[in-house]
């Protein structure tokens, strides 16, 4: 199983999880991409999607792990022809309608029709800066997929306390022992 892992805004580098998440994999012999997205602390979506892309159709991977702003790059990528992949996890994913100017280019956000996905998880804080629950909520029953909310744990990601997740290992590492 091929994994690719999507950082967001300002990159996931060490201790972020999705960076201790990459490692775990690979060590144990887990095939992953984990790229640093081009200009990622003043991304553009078109730069992120042709990047993307052409990841996706040289890598094929089969489980894609998204955090904040690589969820709504992958709304983005939705509407375009990429290949369907097994296994989808959203991590933190933003508002659909953020503000933040520095992103300007990637919102607002239409949900697409089709996640190209079979298996899909959703997980976010109540406590996130960057959505509110009844926005996430919202998100997972239109698509009517696993969701899970953990209590007061930030944007899920390093300044938040999230380095080493076991949660995320064990999941990615059981959808490909499955496969």
């Amino acid at each position: 199983m091929k994994t690719l892992i999507l950082h967001g805004w300002g990159g996931s580098d060490h201790p972020h999880w999705q960076s201790l998440l990459a490692s775990t994999l690979a060590s144990d012999y887990g095939t992953v991409s984990f790229p640093l997205l081009d200009n990622c602390h003043f991304p553009s979506k078109n730069r992120w999607l042709k990047q993307v892309k052409q990841i996706l159709e040289e890598f094929q991977p089969d489980t894609v792990v998204c955090h904040s702003l690589a969820n709504t790059l992958w709304f983005w990528l939705c509407k375009e022809d990429i290949a369907p992949i097994k296994n989808l996890y959203m991590i933190a994913p933003p508002s659909l309608n953020c503000k933040i100017d520095t992103l300007k280019t990637f919102f607002p956000v239409q949900m697409p029709k089709d996640l190209k996905a079979t298996n899909i998880e959703m997980v976010v804080s109540d406590t996130d800066p960057y959505i509110t629950i009844q926005e996430a909520t919202t998100i997972a029953e239109h698509y009517a997929i696993a969701f899970t909310i953990i209590p007061d744990a930030g944007h899920l990601n390093a300044d938040s306390g999230y380095g080493r997740w076991e949660w995320i290992e064990e999941r990615v590492k059981r959808k490909r022992d499955d496969s």
